[in-house]
């Protein structure tokens, strides 16, 4: 169903809009008939489980893919996108969750990439720098354009993305998960970057799976399942429990995990780290995991978390400290020593750090545990297929094609394909860093449960989120860690959300 416009949405004509827009890959059709629209000066977010078909819909406005069927037009004219660089051309620009810039240039070589200022046959640096000044100074944005990009927090980065997407005068500008990596201080200043453009009629189409962050910022949201549409709405009319059953075709009741007690204090301890340490932004950390038992590990940005999980798996060697597994003392001077010690790491970064996108389900899914066995102990082709087939059962892997490319899969399921390479190798001890980012709510609450049943047969879990929600949600206690310390640890039936924001964001010198 579509809302019914009211008279600024009547005198208004869409910049963007989208009729019946269908797109099949072979005999699957992941979207089905949609239609959108896109008013000037509104914040519109896309609404849907992975797999809904938002990703795709963004392709095909921004060019990236062609639909089957269907009709799209940019200002009132039909358009027919060859590549995104004619949806660029149109004025539709794009940012996504994993920012497309080049670290090793400067902050307005990035923003002018291919438009630099040109004098006597070579690049005029000064008037590119100076141009690219202009542009970030226009959405509030204090930073040199001289700086080298990679010496700037990954939030500056987003905003340096944005800057470069609205340099080419651009209509619309589309967000994919622009806030996934950032802070509450980060989001405020993403959010009124995002205010300014809109004041000045640009239409910004926001892809988030932060229910609040999209209830804030957001005039209307359009939610698809399936691939098909459901309905457009006004966030002031819509309670987000229904938005969620919307999303997801089921009720609240269907989704609930019931919070973890306590360990008893007599469980074995499976991993330990003693007073830790790294050049990395770890100063001092005390850690203890028992069997069994999930321990979530909460902070803002920059506090350590990261660094403790990558010392504690072997990615990283800690400068200091001792690690102990089973009571005893390791020494884990590579992830594949870890491994072999049944300590197995998720990284947050699933792009560089975990999936191999041109690789298949199959492949992924088997890799760690081949790797383990030695090249002189391969797996047979059966096995391997067993293998993958068993996992994508279990974690309900969609679609169940252990032939798919990797890279193909919704967010959700290629964490599954992840967590099913590393629980292949039979670990006494996982880590997961971040392992819901970027994932729809659905599939989020299918890992919290899968973690909840891991612990509950044995699996010891340290979980690390941005989402103090889910923190308190999984664990059954919880490590708070500020500038590099862990500074205490506490049961997570005697936290709430506020208290624990409380502890997360409480200055260091106050401890």
């Amino acid at each position: 169903m579509m809302v019914r416009m009211d008279a600024r949405e009547a005198a208004v004509a869409p910049v963007v809009e989208v009729t019946g827009a269908t797109v099949r890959f072979g005999a699957e059709t992941v979207l089905d008939a949609v239609d959108f629209r896109l008013l000037p000066g509104e914040v519109h977010s896309l609404m849907g489980e992975n797999g809904a078909g938002k990703s795709t819909l963004i392709k095909a406005i921004t060019g990236a893919l062609r639909p089957d069927a269907g009709t799209i037009r940019v200002g009132g004219e039909p358009v027919h996108f060859a590549s995104p660089a004619d949806a660029l051309a149109a004025g539709i620009s794009a940012v996504y969750q994993e920012i497309d810039l080049l670290p090793n240039l400067s902050v307005g070589e990035n923003v002018l990439l291919g438009r630099e200022s040109r004098r006597l046959g070579g690049i005029d640096w000064r008037e590119t720098h100076r141009r690219a000044a202009v542009i970030l100074d226009s959405l509030g944005l204090d930073i040199d354009p001289r700086t080298r990009l990679s010496g700037h927090s990954l939030a500056v980065q987003q905003l340096v993305a944005i800057a470069r997407a609205i340099s080419v005068d651009a209509r619309v500008v589309v967000l994919d998960e622009p806030t996934s990596s950032l802070d509450l201080d980060e989001v405020a200043e993403l959010f009124r970057v995002i205010r300014e453009l809109t004041a000045r009629g640009v239409a910004v189409l926001f892809v988030s799976h932060f229910l609040d962050q999209v209830y804030e910022i957001c005039d209307r949201i359009t939610v698809l399942r399936g691939g098909r549409l459901i309905g457009e709405y006004v966030p002031a009319e819509l309670l987000r429990i229904d938005l969620v059953e919307k999303m997801l075709g089921r009720g609240a009741d269907e989704m609930e995990v019931h919070p973890r007690e306590d360990a008893a204090a007599s469980v074995p301890v499976a991993l330990a780290g003693r007073d830790l340490a790294s050049g990395r932004g770890l100063t001092e950390a005390n850690l203890e995991i028992g069997e069994g038992e999930v321990v979530g590990l909460a902070g803002l940005l920059g506090s350590g978390r990261s660094e403790l999980a990558r010392a504690l798996t072997g990615v990283d060697r800690p400068d200091a400290g001792v690690l102990e597994i089973g009571g005893a003392p390791a020494n884990l001077p590579s992830p594949r020593r870890a491994i072999g010690q049944g300590i197995v790491y998720s990284s947050e970064n699933r792009r560089t750090e975990g999936i191999i996108g041109d690789l298949s389900v199959q492949d992924n899914i088997t890799l760690a545990l081949q790797a383990d066995r030695g090249i002189l102990h391969r797996l047979t082709n059966t096995r391997r297929r067993e293998l993958a087939m068993s996992w994508i059962e279990a974690l309900d892997i969609r679609p169940a094609d252990p032939d798919r490319p990797a890279g193909t899969l919704s967010g959700g399921n290629q964490q599954k394909v992840l967590l099913a390479r590393l629980l292949a190798l039979s670990p006494r001890v996982l880590v997961l860093d971040e392992p819901t980012r970027g994932i729809d709510v659905g599939a989020k609450v299918e890992i919290q449960r899968l973690v909840a049943d891991l612990a509950d047969n044995g699996l010891s879990v340290l979980f690390i989120s941005a989402e103090l929600e889910e923190v308190l949600r999984v664990s059954n206690r919880i490590a708070v860690m500020r500038a590099g310390r862990l500074v205490e640890t506490i049961a997570a039936d005697a936290l709430t959300v506020d208290s624990l924001l409380a502890l997360v964001a409480r200055p260091e010198d106050d401890s």
